[in-house]
């Protein structure tokens, strides 16, 4: 049954989006759009070429799984999705050119490219920033999880006029996307590049921020945008909500991150670990895990970079969906044992993620980073059912913090 309906599904999918494309005139044909992909760092880069790209005069549109603008007016993205379907896109791409943007930064997921969101666009340009495994289970594996990422690449040489690929020299998998780019323009960018090696961004701490500003880097001098001109913007980008997002500095740091693979948990982790370790402090974590029943996997290897990191830990719900979140967070918990610094005494588990947050602050001292991952700027939490719990991990720590008097 499954092998007929799966082509059944991709057909109606397709048919989505060209009927969507038709309703709305082929809106890409009137402005630039540069689709950006990877496992980590799509919603950093969208935003912050939209950045840079209308601070040099540019007036620029762009969606990103937290925020969305035709480049007039910014929005948050409560469609839960990073890539929505259903006419979203190429909607969004009108209202973008009516509104007389000159550029659209798109973000381009995986299963986007399954369902075919990403075509009858006509791509000006598409990035490659990096890939590691997550969504297997929806996928089926790692290499189904590579050719759906490599589809946006594949998808625009065939079909898009003078695209250019932009493509992580230094990503394990790069002559992946430089063969799907075949005979097109392609550019290598790469974090040590002697260009960027004097840039400076305050909202984009940590070196796993080195490659977002890399790959922006790069498009807006393929542009035509000024090396002073970027530098100029660099300092000016106030961040992106949920992704290292410092709510206060002092007396301790809080910060809520949306980091949800192992790797981008232990980039994280490192970073704010010896910005705490710098100051005198300790980290403490607040961790949950995976949406239930997808990337079941990671959950022990998120919890052993907690053990590994954290000098206090706190475990809590996060997206349980229709999964037992005790079960959830059992793996997790069997993770953090897993670390050579294991102390039982150091790790609470409290289901409530509120209670969670608020015994993390409690515990926090001078000098200490406090960090909150896998919510980021989501507005829900998904439980059983399909039902929604509204959600706002700043707004909870802004509360707990007032409550506080800190």
């Amino acid at each position: 049954m499954r092998s007929i309906l799966k082509p059944l599904f991709s057909l109606y999918h397709y048919l989505w989006s060209f009927v969507s494309a038709v309703i709305f005139r082929f809106p890409s044909r009137h402005i630039r759009v540069i689709g950006v992909t990877g496992t980590k760092g799509k919603t950093t880069t969208v935003s912050l070429l939209a950045h840079i790209f209308s601070s040099a005069g540019r007036q620029s549109a762009y969606l990103s799984s937290a925020l969305m603008s035709d480049g007039v007016f910014l929005t948050k993205n409560k469609t839960g999705n990073s890539m929505p379907g259903r006419f979203f896109i190429q909607q969004f791409l009108r209202a973008a050119v009516r509104a007389k943007s000159s550029y659209a930064f798109i973000e381009v997921t995986s299963q986007g490219t399954v369902q075919h969101r990403h075509k009858f666009i006509s791509w000006a340009g598409v990035v490659f920033l990096d890939i590691h495994p997550e969504h297997i289970e929806s996928h089926g594996s790692f290499q189904k999880y590579l050719l759906a990422k490599r589809e946006l690449f594949s998808y625009a040489r065939t079909h898009s006029h003078g695209v250019t690929f932009y493509i992580n020299q230094d990503d394990p998998h790069a002559n992946d996307f430089i063969s799907a780019a075949g005979d097109g323009k392609k550019i290598l960018f790469s974090n040590t590049s002697p260009e960027i090696k004097d840039t400076h961004c305050p909202a984009l701490p940590g070196p796993f921020n080195a490659i977002n500003i890399a790959a922006a880097y790069a498009i807006a001098r393929e542009e035509g945008i000024s090396h002073a001109d970027i530098i100029a913007a660099l300092g000016t980008f106030s961040g992106v909500p949920g992704r290292m997002e410092f709510i206060v500095h002092e007396p301790f740091g809080v910060v809520v991150d949306y980091a949800h693979t192992p790797e981008s948990l232990e980039a994280v982790y490192q970073y704010l670990r010896g910005r705490a370790l710098s100051r005198g402090g300790k980290l403490i974590c607040v961790l949950g895990s995976a949406g239930g029943g997808r990337d079941v996997w990671k959950r022990t290897a998120m919890g052993k970079h907690a053990g590994d990191y954290g000098d206090e830990v706190i475990l809590t719900n996060e997206d349980p969906w229709d999964e037992d979140p005790g079960k959830i967070i059992t793996m997790v918990h069997e993770g953090v044992k897993s670390s050579e610094k294991y102390n039982a005494q150091r790790v609470k588990v409290i289901m409530d993620r509120k209670a969670a947050i608020a015994a993390a602050i409690a515990m926090a001292q001078k000098g200490d980073n406090v960090v909150l991952t896998g919510k980021g700027s989501e507005s829900w939490i998904h439980v059983e059912n399909g039902k929604k719990i509204p959600w706002s991990e700043r707004s909870v720590v802004e509360e707990i913090l007032k409550m506080s008097n800190l």
